[in-house]
């Protein structure tokens, strides 16, 4: 036998050899060969299927195996995705990396790129004439077919209550979007009369007539030709906007005829009823504009800048699919160009992304779990069938199957992430299951999402939280013309976010929304900077929507956070306490509509009965883990209360509350004043409190509220 002082210096190479053997980087490039490649820094690998099979077989030998994919500078074009299965997962301990090298930009490109000499001035006279005089010799155009492209995908109907989808082909230049040629370009018009409102979905005709209704511009009578010509706008409900295609313009008459109904049908006379038409040639008259001839492949646009890169999207399946690999991870990578989504994930476990980039997509960055296949008809809520790799109908779907559980897996986490320009929302942050209550531990945090409704408006999230037991905290939520968190579920936590110029076109919604369903509770929404989210329409900070319950709202900063910054509608169990409301005309306000016009969804048998039922409501675990609930419809349910106003600061807020004392008790320990409690930095909107505020002595036990850590924290070094 060795001796000790021999033995010691052996096992700790053997331990060196093993650490080595089990974290092995495999890298990748653009100029790589997967034939002649080795996957070395001298002879990489040049896509990333290569790589992922060879750590497949490398596996078969090593269960432990890890691996960094180490990807060099460049852009890696994808025509199909990317797949990651059971078969790749990493350990715990030996995750499965993929990752920029250090100091590279690596761009994962579902698109293609194109020449700037195939951007040429339009000389065909019959086109050109179609233009307005002004700009005629500023817009270029492409031949798309000369290149290849044939395929540009298909204008669809988007909007409140229409499934998911990948968008259609879309131009890109110098790294930014350009927007389908449309009038007016950066404001809408004023529904008319409305002499037919179609076919009304919501109201159980499926027969999809179109409206009519007359408009009183002159504008489309100068338009050549009326075939491809789509409108968007909110044509009855503020909360539901709707895209839909042209079937005829009367300029006789002055009135246009739709070929799709939209849901609610269509109206005029309120403020929102507006919309704008797009997608016609004679109006590509603005920088930034295009239009793509689908007959003759001939893509016009027109520059807002010298031309320095162009680009279409392509791939309408996600960039990156992952199902079932687990302990997977994506470091400063970007994703972008694409159709369709960014990442989806489904039954993953202990997954990254971090650091990454998403832009400039045609729909959601990333996805956790699965949706439903698309309906085809238009309806607000049905069953559907589950399936991978897209979100389609989900939302329909989830109306009606409150549970349905999309398998967003566990312990997932987006960390210090971008994302920017996607066409229908930021991020699907879902896991857990409702029918036990076993939480996911999902988690975003530290991450940025802005302008994030390019395409679809209506319910398209910055982020789509469901599932059970997840969290988004320490991010930057930002314009959009809509919400920028959706709740479904139970037991979440929102914290330390900062969410700002949301609902910004929408009317009757919150930039944090969830409601329709007594079951959903558990949730904490602490220590978040809800500020600038004045519309000319009614918008709310937080919305509990039609009798929603079990929030408790903590510590929060409510700074011009529009008409009515919180928003209770009917509902139980929500209480506010430590909270600053700021600059508003009104704080709080509690209604009872589930005694009036809402009624019909407590009934027997209606929304709620089959939502509580479905869930067991008075059984485990629904019954322990939120036992007033168990007796719901004992506690005389249409009656709100229990949502206590506690310890909060009303600065310059004209009325504080709006309510009936009975459902909302106002306390005493409340401070309304026009005095500024005691901020460090009101001008610089720095509302943490100094040590001396007055707030203090006024509210005995107001617990300061750390404002300094709201928002996007700085990563650390490593």
């Amino acid at each position: 036998m060795l001796p000790l002082n021999k033995l010691l210096p052996l096992l700790l190479l053997v331990l060196l050899f093993s650490s080595c053997w089990n974290n092995t980087q495999l890298f990748v490039a653009p100029n790589g060969s997967d034939a002649t490649g080795d996957g070395t820094i001298r002879a990489p690998f040049a896509t990333l299927e290569r790589a992922r099979d060879e750590i497949r077989a490398r596996k078969k030998s090593n269960v432990n195996y890890g691996a960094e994919v180490v990807l060099r500078e460049g852009i890696y074009f994808r025509t199909s995705s990317f797949e990651l299965t059971t078969a790749d997962s990493g350990s715990e301990n030996h995750p499965i990396i993929y990752k920029a090298y250090k100091g590279e930009k690596v761009r994962i490109h579902g698109g293609q790129e194109i020449n700037l000499q195939e951007a040429q001035k339009v000389r065909d006279p019959n086109v050109k004439a179609r233009f307005q005089k002004a700009v005629r010799d500023s817009i270029v155009v492409i031949d798309l077919h000369k290149l290849g492209i044939t395929n540009f995908g298909i204008l669809r109907t988007v909007g409140f209550s229409r499934p998911f989808g990948p968008a259609w082909a879309e131009l890109f230049v110098n790294g930014s979007p350009y927007t389908l040629a449309r009038w007016p370009n950066t404001s809408t018009v004023a529904m008319g009369k409305v002499h037919n409102p179609g076919a009304i979905p919501r109201a159980g005709d499926y027969t999809n007539r179109g409206g009519t209704f007359e408009f009183e511009f002159d504008r489309p009578l100068g338009w050549k030709h009326h075939e491809a010509i789509w409108i968007s706008g909110y044509f009855k409900q503020g909360w539901a906007e709707d895209a839909v295609a042209l079937a005829k313009i009367d300029t006789k008459h002055k009135t246009l005829t739709t070929k799709q109904a939209s849901l609610y049908g269509f109206g005029s006379g309120k403020a929102f009823n507006r919309y704008y038409f797009y997608n016609v040639l004679e109006e590509l008259d603005a920088p930034g504009e295009y239009y793509l001839d689908r007959g003759t492949g001939k893509l016009y646009f027109y520059p807002n800048e010298q031309l320095e890169s162009i680009a279409v999207s392509l791939l309408e399946s996600p960039l990156v699919s992952t199902i079932g690999a687990s302990n997977i991870e994506f470091h400063d990578i970007i994703f972008e160009y694409s159709r369709g989504i960014g990442v989806y994930m489904e039954r993953t476990h202990n997954n990254r992304i971090n650091a990454c980039t998403f832009r400039n997509l045609g729909s959601v960055a990333i996805v956790m779990g699965r949706g439903i296949k698309p309906f085809e008809v238009l309806q607000h809520q049905g069953l559907g069938e589950a399936v991978s790799n897209e979100v389609g109908s989900y939302l329909q779907h989830l109306y009606s199957d409150t549970t349905f559980n999309r398998l967003g897996g566990t312990n997932n986490g987006i960390t210090y992430c971008t994302i920017y320009n996607t066409g229908a929302g930021g991020i699907h942050l879902s896991g857990g299951d409702r029918l036990s209550l076993k939480s996911g531990e999902n988690f975003v945090e530290n991450t940025s999402i802005y302008n994030f409704n390019r395409i679809e408006k209506s319910y398209r999230a910055g982020i789509d939280i469901s599932g059970v037991g997840n969290r988004i905290s320490h991010c930057e939520i930002y314009n959009a013309p809509s919400m920028a968190i959706l709740l479904h579920g139970n037991n979440h936590l929102i914290e330390y976010n900062d969410i700002h110029h949301v609902c910004q076109e929408v009317h009757d919604q919150g930039a944090l929304y969830y409601g329709r369903d007594p079951s959903e509770r558990g949730h904490q929404v602490r220590y978040n900077f809800f500020h600038h989210l004045n519309s000319i329409h009614t918008t709310s900070a937080v919305y509990h929507d039609d009798g929603a319950c079990g929030m408790k709202v903590f510590g929060n900063v409510f700074y011009k956070a529009g008409k009515i910054p919180v928003l209770i509608g009917g509902g139980m169990d929500n209480p506010y306490t430590n909270n600053i409301f700021i600059a508003s005309d009104l704080g709080i306000s509690l209604d009872n509509r589930l005694q009036g016009w809402a009624k019909k969804i407590m009934e027997e048998g209606g929304v709620f009965d089959q939502r509580l039922l479905h869930v067991k409501h008075k059984h485990p675990p629904y019954s322990s883990a939120y036992p007033l609930l168990a007796n719901y419809w004992e506690d005389t349910p249409a009656l709100p209360k229990r949502n206590p106003v506690s310890k909060n600061i009303f600065y310059n807020v004209k009325k504080a509350v709006r309510h009936n004392k009975q459902w909302m008790p106002f306390k005493d320990d409340n401070w309304e004043t026009s005095e500024n409690p005691g901020f460090i930095d009101e001008a610089q909107l720095n509302f943490t409190l100094k040590p001396s505020a007055k707030a203090f002595s006024k509210i005995p036990g107001f617990k300061p509220i750390p404002f300094e850590k709201i928002g996007v924290l700085q990563k650390k070094k490593q």
